[in-house]
């Protein structure tokens, strides 16, 4: 079919490469204009950009798909179809309406079980077991279209929202190829969301990243996993010079019993308000991440010292 692909991070770029493997034609890739990144912050293009460009593909990074402009130019496309990944830009009607069959989009989540912008970091902070993405056909509510196709997946006791992102960009990727194949053969069944268990995954704000170990180890567990390896949960830590913020990039939850924030051992074992989690991997401010091991050979923390 003749395409249309909307994404901007990483995350998408696997469901662009899985359209082309399956010989769509991409009639143009939007992308959110280049931002200032690295040291230098000089401007560079998004992943999906950077991948397009490095295809061949047309592309346009308008700053708002809301331009009349922009909507006139992707309803000149001619398109059966177009595919949202992450792109990050609300779209109005004129361009939902604009493809013959409609604008669909892969999203991380159990609709209509997180809705929102951050599914994959709220699953794992909320303790949920099970996941997925699922291809849905987009209408004017936030993530509440009918459903075409899902794929589920096991959040496992290690996962974080950085192993999460890559499993399930993948198997989405391929969902959302099988998804298009249907559509285009008159096959797909588009199934109505329920609106019971509906929940709203909300961005990350700056003051849910430090962590509190007063609260419960499964709690303060599910939040380091959830926020890593980006924005990522942190807390301070002492040393001879003052206390070093330090971010808690991996753990798990395990027995133990202490004030809140006391280490437990010499292994990062760290006692909650209610059992204790042991740090696996850790990142200093201004520094590489690192195993719990080679971290504890640069930056010693014993048993009895408190981490804030």
């Amino acid at each position: 079919m003749r395409l249309a692909f909307l994404g901007t991070p990483d995350f998408a770029v696997p469901t662009l490469a899985a359209l082309l493997e399956a010989g769509h034609e991409i009639a143009c890739v939007y992308s959110q204009p280049p931002a200032p990144r690295g040291r230098g912050q000089a401007l560079k293009p998004t992943p999906v950009q950077a991948f397009a460009e490095s295809r061949g593909l047309p592309t346009r990074t308008p700053a708002s798909m809301k331009d009349p402009d922009e909507a006139a130019a992707f309803a000149a496309l001619d398109l059966d179809a177009a595919v949202v990944v992450a792109f990050g830009q609300i779209l109005t009607e004129a361009v939902l309406n604009a493809p013959r069959l409609g604008c669909y989009n892969l999203h991380a989540s159990l609709l209509p079980r997180w809705r929102g912008a951050a599914p994959i970091q709220r699953a794992i902070m909320a303790g949920d077991a099970v996941t997925g993405a699922e291809v849905m056909r987009m209408t004017p509510g936030l993530d509440e279209g009918p459903v075409l196709a899902r794929t589920t997946s096991r959040i496992d006791a290690l996962d974080t929202a950085g192993t999460l992102h890559d499993r399930l960009s993948l198997s989405g990727a391929a969902l959302m190829a099988q998804a298009i194949d249907q559509i285009g053969r008159g096959e797909a069944r588009p199934v109505p969301q329920a609106e019971e268990g509906a929940t709203y995954a909300r961005k990350i704000k700056p003051r849910e990243t430090k962590i509190r170990w007063d609260r419960p180890g499964p709690r303060v567990d599910c939040q380091i996993r959830g926020l890593a390896p980006f924005p990522g949960a942190w807390f301070m830590a002492p040393s001879d010079r003052g206390p070093v913020r330090v971010k808690a990039l991996l753990c798990r939850f395990e027995a133990g019993e202490g004030a809140p924030g006391e280490l437990l051992d010499d292994g990062l074992l760290v006692a909650c308000g209610e059992g204790a989690v042991r740090i696996l991997r850790a990142q200093r401010e201004g520094r590489a991440p690192q195993d719990a091991e080679v971290f504890l050979r640069g930056f010693p923390l014993v048993r009895g010292q408190t981490l804030d």
